[in-house]
């Protein structure tokens, strides 16, 4: 019985130490992309990702949009949703 108990606890600890580890990855994902974006401006490289954002927007397919925001840079869905409504202002 008392192994059952022990081995639930391990198991949530696990749970919470995975789950702490997902957000940890998507923050530096996060900020790895705000600095390379950083970069490619300074280089003079084009942003073409939001030219098709925007191009998904006046289309009309904001899904698709978010959905394509958040294959480029590995972020969630609220961030991204925040990202797109932000280009369509």
């Amino acid at each position: 019985m008392n192994y059952i108990i022990i081995g639930g606890l391990i198991g949530a600890g696990l749970l919470i130490w995975i789950i702490s580890s997902i957000s940890q990855i998507r923050s530096d994902i996060a900020r790895i992309n705000v600095n390379l974006n950083k970069t490619a401006k300074q280089v003079g490289v084009p942003d073409t990702i939001t030219d098709e954002l925007k191009c998904l927007l006046s289309e009309n397919k904001k899904i698709e949009a978010v959905k394509k925001y958040r294959t480029a840079t590995g972020l969630g869905l609220k961030e991204a949703k925040e990202y797109i409504d932000s280009l369509n202002n």
